[in-house]
């Protein structure tokens, strides 16, 4: 997912003035992330793999795994460029940071049914009539909810910027343990709503402390953060992922790791500085690269499934890390040739429409008042005097 979806999306007059590094290095894994599982639970597991070796399955029980971390750090990050943005006056934000991820949410939701309905048998959620459209667009957001989700932060965000932090922060952490559970009913993307306000508030509230946390982090607390998450994870696998609070525990535990590793990782010039190029580049991948998997879905499940035993003995290990790869280039390749084709729209809200001042309406002519008369006559006196 923006651009500060900015997923975080950034805004489009550029930068976060204070952005780092290690942000854009998490934000550009968190994308990776994303992108891999959909490849993987959409694609790479609809296949007949017909191997001996249980290998499609530890591809998405790693998936799985990283379930806990992908959004919660991507919105923790979130939160953290929008902590200047919250205090400017509505008049301000209002444009930059609600309308344009709703118009953006608005105008890829359209994009994606549209091209969804050309491949009815890949399996993702979609509108397939008026009334699931209207659901996607008010109440149960799509696959583009992270645009939907960060716009509806903000607002809350910033109505509520009065309350104390602590309070927010519970009563959204409350939220998150309570979906985390299965205590509410969460269609669709509803449970990624209700479970990652707590993470963008955190970000939100929470900056200086999130920032100190990346400034010194280790090798050793990459270490002890890592098994943290480990063990947290061994806890949900032997059956306490439903207990109430064991999900945000846990997510809470990947957050922690994965600021650490991003900061660690942004200290490597060259992987760091890929991740942190790819971070500022969230937006175009995260609206195009379902499409993009759809039409490669259509164009390559048979060929692959009819491949000979060695061949897809060969290709069933790397082939998520391959595909992943290819749908990332694809993405930002698109992103670059609709640039070039003036498509900008697609990608920023458009700016209001001013005609530049040689094309402005000259004001109508309004004759001279009498005072103005009565100078001018004394002017054209003195001159024949």
């Amino acid at each position: 997912m923006t651009t500060e979806v900015t997923a975080p999306i950034a805004p489009a007059a550029g930068p976060h003035p204070a952005r780092v590094v290690w942000a854009d290095v998490a934000k550009g894994g968190c994308l990776i992330l994303v992108v891999l599982w959909h490849v993987v639970v959409k694609h790479y597991l609809q296949i007949d793999w017909r191997v001996g070796l249980p290998v499609p399955g530890a591809w998405g029980v790693l998936g799985e795994q990283l379930l806990p971390l992908r959004m919660p750090l991507f919105f923790t990050i979130s939160g953290l460029f929008a902590a200047n943005a919250i205090h400017r006056p509505w008049r301000v934000v209002r444009r930059s940071r609600v309308s344009r991820l709703f118009y953006l949410y608005a105008t890829w939701l359209l994009i994606h049914t549209a091209v969804l309905a050309l491949v009815p048998d890949f399996p993702t959620d979609r509108a397939t009539d008026i009334k699931g459209l209207l659901a996607q667009l008010t109440v149960t957001p799509s696959n583009l909810w992270y645009l939907y989700a960060l716009a509806l932060y903000f607002v809350l965000a910033k109505v509520l910027r009065r309350v104390h932090p602590a309070m927010l922060i519970a009563a959204a952490g409350a939220l998150s343990a309570i979906a985390a559970a299965g205590l509410l009913d969460t269609p669709g993307n509803r449970g990624g709503l209700y479970q990652n306000l707590v993470f963008f508030l955190a970000g939100l509230h929470l900056r200086p402390y999130v920032q100190r946390w990346a400034a010194t982090a280790t090798r050793r607390r990459l270490v002890w953060t890592l098994g943290l998450y480990a063990v947290a994870l061994a806890a949900v696998a032997a059956g306490a992922g439903r207990w109430l609070g064991v999900g945000l525990l846990v997510s809470l535990a990947a957050v922690a790791f994965g600021v650490t590793a991003a900061a660690q990782v942004a200290d490597l010039p060259r992987i760091g500085g890929a991740l942190s190029a790819l971070g500022r580049r969230t937006l175009p991948v995260y609206v195009i690269h379902m499409p993009v998997l759809a039409l490669l879905h259509w164009l390559l499940a048979g060929p692959v499934s009819g491949l000979a035993g060695t061949g897809r003995a060969l290709l069933v290990l790397g082939y998520p890390v391959l595909l992943t790869t290819a749908v990332l280039a694809l993405s930002l390749a698109l992103h670059r040739g609709l640039l070039a084709a003036r498509a900008s729209w697609l990608f920023d809200l458009p700016a209001p429409h001013r005609l530049p001042a040689s094309h402005q309406p000259a004001p109508p002519h309004q004759p001279p008042a009498p005072h103005e008369l009565t100078a001018l006559h004394q002017l054209a006196a003195s001159h024949r005097r």
